[in-house]
């Protein structure tokens, strides 16, 4: 009943072959009647399933046309990309009038840079992650760009490198360790 009345307009779903996989009869026997156990297995979509689905077509669309009363489509940039979002018009228009007089338009922030947070002597973590590689040894020369730990941070490694070239001092760092960012790794000094 849920599947019936679940409706997603404008772009397509899964939902007309989740409804027509619980009304198949290899699925739900006891909705047809049969006698017959439940026959679905781990390849049944391959082998015996009957796709009658019709393909899901995009509905013509004119931009004006579909937009709500009161409201207007403009493009914003967010995190260097582009997106259309729907505003209420008195809002949308609001800034777009403004820019058209000449009027002041609202100053970009400068881009953050990514990287380990390195500053004089301290390499420390960029972001909160579990260390799951240590490269170097107390005491070790290294050059710039060396690799100094591999932290794990959202199933992803990111490789922590040298800012500097010096020596390796008050390595605390050990495999397994969380970090907050901004945890001091070591230090590289002269």
């Amino acid at each position: 009943r849920a599947l019936a009345e679940f409706n997603v307009e404008g772009m397509a779903t899964a939902i007309p072959f989740h409804r027509a996989v619980v009304k198949d009869p290899a699925f739900a026997p006891e909705l047809t009647g049969s006698s017959e156990p439940f026959t679905v297995h781990t390849r049944w979509i391959e082998t015996e399933f009957i796709n009658d689905i019709p393909a899901f077509t995009a509905p013509a669309t004119d931009t004006e046309a579909d937009e709500e009363p009161g409201r207007e489509t403009v493009v914003v940039e967010v995190g260097g990309k582009r997106l259309e979002v729907s505003l209420p018009s008195s809002l949308g228009m609001t800034i777009a009038r403004t820019a058209a007089a000449g009027g002041a338009r609202p100053k970009r922030r400068a881009a953050k840079k990514s990287g380990p947070a390195a500053s004089g002597d301290t390499l420390a973590s960029p972001m909160q992650g579990t260390i799951v590689k240590i490269a170097v040894e107390e005491g070790q020369e290294v050059n710039e760009g060396d690799l100094i730990v591999v932290l794990e941070a959202m199933k992803m490694e990111q490789p922590l490198n040298a800012h500097r070239s010096g020596t390796i001092k008050g390595l605390t760092a050990e495999v397994g360790a969380s970090l907050t960012s901004g945890a001091v790794i070591c230090e590289i000094k002269d």
